[in-house]
């Protein structure tokens, strides 16, 4: 019987053993990817670097990274879905590319964990007007002995780019095969071209390689599990809700949201109505509202989860209680639903509107699906509108403004430091190309007056020969300089450290622990005048600054 520890480990031995280094898991809020909601795979931290910035522990990585992805929110109770899960990747930055990355692979699948052969199946990459098909991949299995091999378009096995513009390439992905069943438990990932503004294919001239393993399937496919829900990091919680109802379905889906929603909440996200907070928000809700269909104690959660997650569940329960009975009064006189209905009853009372629906369908409330599909698909597009507008243009996207203005947060949080005091640290950045937002740690309003002096600091140094250096160390090393890091971020052995110093008198204005990129010559490419828009409390201790650029 294997345990998911002894797969992490049997993972990076393997790895490590290859010439890779191992790095931490990254948090469930991407710190350098604002791109996206949640860490959706263990590549997402790693975007500046696979983008060509330099890693501080090499060219071949591994690591174990936690993810959340909402996209498959529906399927969740069937045997293979999970919203949290672990990933086990590995990496390659400009090293090796094809033909180690799939023949390492088949030897941790087949001797290392003992997988048969006959149960394993792949996929490759069809080709298209862009870019040839995959016959390199089909070569190498074919050599390994696996004839049980798919080729598949480009909404199959093609990955990437990250962002508009990028490194992608073709994948080739590893299932395990249980009779008709092709539960997928491997994806290796060949960037070897990049999509350009016009929208072209080209080659690229340095190569990477991205793979992710799913650590609860691949678990499965070891033990002979039918199921996730059997696996050492999910079945203790789902035998225990098991024994308070014995309703497996319903019993899956308070299970996977539960797990997702602790882990988000352990990462500071609270319930919100937008973005994270709106995601956290529905699978809490979704748990309340199958936990009032099994008839569940009012405390049901309490000893499920850990004690510092019970209260803003709790409370979040709470509040979902009052709007449930709210809204099934108004679901229940309803003699029909419709799109305008379902957004009243979401805008009213914050009734997520996938809710209404399940809720209507339960009762035999008469549905116009037409018009809710289309409401429910403009909200999902407002929705994705409204996100990309506050999470594009991470480190992901790698443009000129976008590296500016990340460059610009590092100057603006050393002067922060400087005037409220070294107790200010990051606790989370959005940039665009028009603007920067930075989230830091202080009590109390800072006065006009303080963030007048922040301004003028940076513009100070705005005016200055300043240059930006990086160098690698280990994060002790980089302690005892004096660098800073983000709240809550993990780092490696081995770090980069962003240095701004003064050309004339090395005097160091910053020194932070980060990924990049940064431009090289403050006076040069940082032109313009430091405005801060806007500064307001976000919670408790929790501070947002709004800043701009100005042209002068």
């Amino acid at each position: 019987m294997f345990t998911s520890n002894e797969l992490r480990t049997k993972y990076l031995e393997f790895f490590v053993g290859k010439g890779h280094a191992v790095i931490p898991s990254a948090s469930l809020v991407p710190a350098n990817d604002p791109t996206v909601l949640f860490t959706t795979a263990g590549m997402h931290p790693l975007v500046p670097y696979l983008l060509g910035e330099p890693h501080a522990a090499g060219t071949r990585l591994v690591n174990v990274q936690r993810c959340v992805r909402t996209g498959d929110i529906d399927e969740i109770g069937d045997d293979t879905h999970l919203t949290y899960f672990e990933m086990l990747g590995n990496w390659s930055l400009g090293d090796y590319y094809r033909e180690e990355s799939i023949r390492w692979s088949f030897e941790l699948l087949t001797r290392v964990l003992g997988l048969p052969i006959d149960r394993l199946g792949v996929t490759c990459f069809a080709g298209d007007d862009d870019v040839p098909r995959d016959d390199e991949s089909v070569r190498i299995w074919r050599e390994l002995g696996i004839d049980r091999i798919r080729m598949l378009g480009r909404d199959d096995n093609w990955w990437g780019p990250a962002g508009k513009t990028g490194p992608c390439g073709p994948d080739t992905e590893i299932f395990f095969v249980d009779g008709e069943r092709w539960v997928e438990i491997w994806n290796n990932v060949f960037m070897g071209y990049t999509k350009t503004a016009s929208g072209r294919i080209e080659p690229l001239a340095r190569h990477n390689v991205d793979t992710g393993m799913g650590l609860e399937r691949t678990l499965m496919a070891l033990n002979g599990f039918a199921s996730v829900y059997e696996v050492d990091t999910v079945a203790p919680l789902y035998r225990a809700l098991r024994e308070l109802r014995d309703a497996p379905t319903e019993v899956r889906v308070i299970t996977d949201h539960l797990r997702a929603a602790s882990q988000i909440i352990s990462d500071g996200v609270g319930p919100s109505n937008k973005d994270r907070g709106y995601v956290l928000r529905r699978l809490l809700r979704r748990c309340g509202l199958f936990a009032k269909r099994l008839d569940l104690p009012r405390d049901w959660y309490a000893s499920l989860v850990p004690t510092d997650v019970v209260d803003p569940i709790a409370q979040e329960l709470e509040r979902f209680e009052k709007t449930l009975a709210q809204g099934l009064r108004v679901i229940g006189r309803l003699p029909s639903l419709d799109g305008k209905i379902a957004f009243d009853l979401f805008q009213t009372y914050g009734f997520p509107v996938e809710l209404t629906i399940e809720i209507a369908a339960k009762n035999g409330t008469a549905v116009d699906r037409q018009s809710l599909r289309d409401a429910l698909e403009q909200h999902r597009e407002r929705s994705r509108t409204t996100s990309s507008g506050a999470f594009q243009g991470g480190l992901a996207d790698h443009s000129e403004a976008i590296v500016r203005y990340h460059t610009l947060t590092h100057l603006l949080q050393a002067s922060l430091r400087r005037v409220l005091g070294e107790h200010v640290i990051q606790r989370g950045s959005n940039i665009t190309p028009d603007r920067l937002r930075f989230d830091y740690s202080h009590d109390g309003k800072p006065t006009p007056d303080e963030l007048a002096r922040v301004e003028q600091i940076v513009n100070d140094w705005l005016a200055r020969d300043l240059v930006v250096e990086r160098h690698t160390m280990s994060e002790r090393e980089a302690r005892e300089l004096g660098a800073i890091g983000a709240f809550g971020e993990k780092y490696g052995d081995f770090v980069s450290v962003y240095s701004i110093i003064d050309v004339d008198t090395r005097d160091v204005v910053s020194r932070e622990l980060c990924g990049g990129p940064h431009v090289q010559a403050i006076k040069t490419q940082l032109r313009g005048r430091f405005q801060i828009m806007r500064e307001q409390a976000i919670s408790m201790g929790v501070r947002r600054i709004k800043a701009v650029l100005a042209s002068t």
